[in-house]
C-alpha cells in the first residue's frame, strides 16, 4: 500500500517538473527595477544618452531603469561588475568606444567579447574637436600652427586615460605632428567643465556632450572628428577635409549585459530598443544632439565590437599609449 501510493506521487511530480519548468521560463520579464551601468561619471555623452533610454525603457517594460554610475579605469570597473553580475537582465550596461579601446591598454579580468553579451547598439556620434572660446584660433590649421609653435604648453582634456576621446588626441598628435598635451578626468562631465572654465584648452567631446555649449558659444567648435559632416553642426568642418586626410574616430553607444543571458530577455531588450531608436520624436532629440540612431541586432553589435577592438588595437599600438 505504501509503495503504490509513492508510485503514484512519483508519477504526479514527474509529470509535474515539466510544467513547473515552463511556469519559471516564462515569468514575465521584467518584474522588478533594472539597474543600467555606466562605467563613466555623470555628465558626460554615455551618461546623457543612458539616462534617456533608461527612461523610455523603464516606460515601455513597466519597470524603472536605474541609471547607476560606476566609473574607473575609463570604463574597466564597470564592465567587471557588469560581468559578474547574474545574468537575469536585471543588470546591463550602457558602454561606448571606449570598450573596445580597453584590451589594448589593460590587462582585463574578463575577455571583453565572451564574458558580455551585446544586446543592441544605440547609436554613433562623431566627435567634436572643441576649444575655450579664449583660445586665439578659430580653426585646424590655425590650431596645427600654434601647438607647434608652443611645443608641449597646449593642453587636451579627455574622460580618462586609455579613452576614445584620448585616443583621439593622441591620433591627432601622430598625424598632425603636434604635442598637445593629454591630461586625463574622471569622465566627460569633468572634462568638459574644466574647458569651459579655461583650466585645459582643447577637447575631444562627443557632439552630445559639446553641442549645448557651442550653442550657448561656452565652446567654439573647431573640427568633426568622423569622416562625414555632423548633422547637428553641419557648418563645421571635418578634422579630414581640414588637412589631414583618412582621420576618423567616431564614438558609438551601445547595450551589454553579462555572459549567458537568457536569449529571450536578450531579444525582447534590443527590441525594444530598436524601436525606441525609430520612434520619431526620440530620433529627432537624437540627431539635434548629433547622435545618430542605429538599434542593431546582437549579432550586428557583436561584429561592431570585434572590428572596433581590432582597430582601437592599431592605434594604440602606432601612438605607443600606455597606462601605468
Amino acid at each position: 500500500m505504501l509503495i503504490a501510493r509513492s508510485v503514484r506521487w512519483l508519477i504526479v511530480f514527474t509529470f509535474a517538473l515539466p510544467i513547473l519548468g515552463h511556469s519559471q521560463s516564462t515569468t514575465p520579464y521584467p518584474a522588478k527595477p533594472i539597474r543600467l551601468i555606466v562605467p563613466f561619471a555623470p555628465g558626460g555623452g554615455t551618461d546623457i544618452l543612458a539616462r534617456s533610454l533608461g527612461q523610455l525603457l523603464g516606460s515601455s517594460l513597466g519597470q524603472q531603469v536605474i541609471v547607476d554610475n560606476r566609473p574607473g579605469a575609463g570604463g574597466v570597473l564597470g564592465a567587471e561588475l557588469t560581468a559578474k553580475s547574474a545574468p537575469d537582465g536585471y543588470t546591463i550596461m550602457m558602454v561606448s568606444s571606449s570598450y573596445s579601446v580597453n584590451p589594448a591598454l589593460y590587462k582585463l579580468s574578463f575577455d571583453p567579447i565572451k564574458d558580455l553579451t551585446p544586446i543592441s547598439q544605440v547609436a554613433s556620434v562623431p566627435f567634436v574637436l572643441v576649444a575655450h572660446p579664449s583660445v586665439p584660433i578659430n580653426n585646424l590649421r590655425e590650431l596645427i600652427a600654434l601647438a607647434k609653435a608652443k611645443p608641449g604648453q597646449l593642453n587636451f582634456a579627455s574622460s580618462g586615460l586609455g579613452s576614445s576621446p584620448h585616443l583621439a588626441g593622441e591620433y591627432f598628435n601622430m598625424r598632425a605632428g603636434t604635442q598637445i598635451k593629454h591630461i586625463p578626468y574622471k569622465g566627460g562631465g569633468p572634462a568638459i567643465a574644466d574647458v569651459m572654465g579655461g583650466h585645459v584648452q582643447f577637447l575631444f567631446s562627443t557632439v552630445v556632450q559639446g553641442i549645448p555649449h557651442i550653442k550657448s558659444e561656452s565652446l567654439k567648435a573647431i573640427a568633426i572628428g568622423s569622416l562625414k559632416r555632423s548633422a547637428a553642426l553641419p557648418d563645421v568642418p571635418t578634422i579630414a577635409e581640414s588637412g589631414i586626410p583618412g582621420y576618423d574616430v567616431t564614438n558609438w553607444f551601445g547595450i551589454l549585459g553579462p555572459r549567458d543571458m537568457p536569449r529571450h530577455i536578450v531579444e525582447k531588450l534590443s527590441t525594444e530598443i530598436a524601436k525606441h531608436l525609430r520612434n520619431p520624436e526620440f530620433m529627432a532629440k537624437l540627431a539635434a544632439e548629433g547622435a545618430e540612431p542605429v538599434g542593431s541586432t546582437p549579432a550586428e553589435f557583436a561584429q561592431l565590437i570585434s572590428s572596433e577592438i581590432e582597430k582601437y588595437g592599431r592605434i594604440v599600438k602606432e601612438t605607443q599609449i600606455k597606462v601605468d
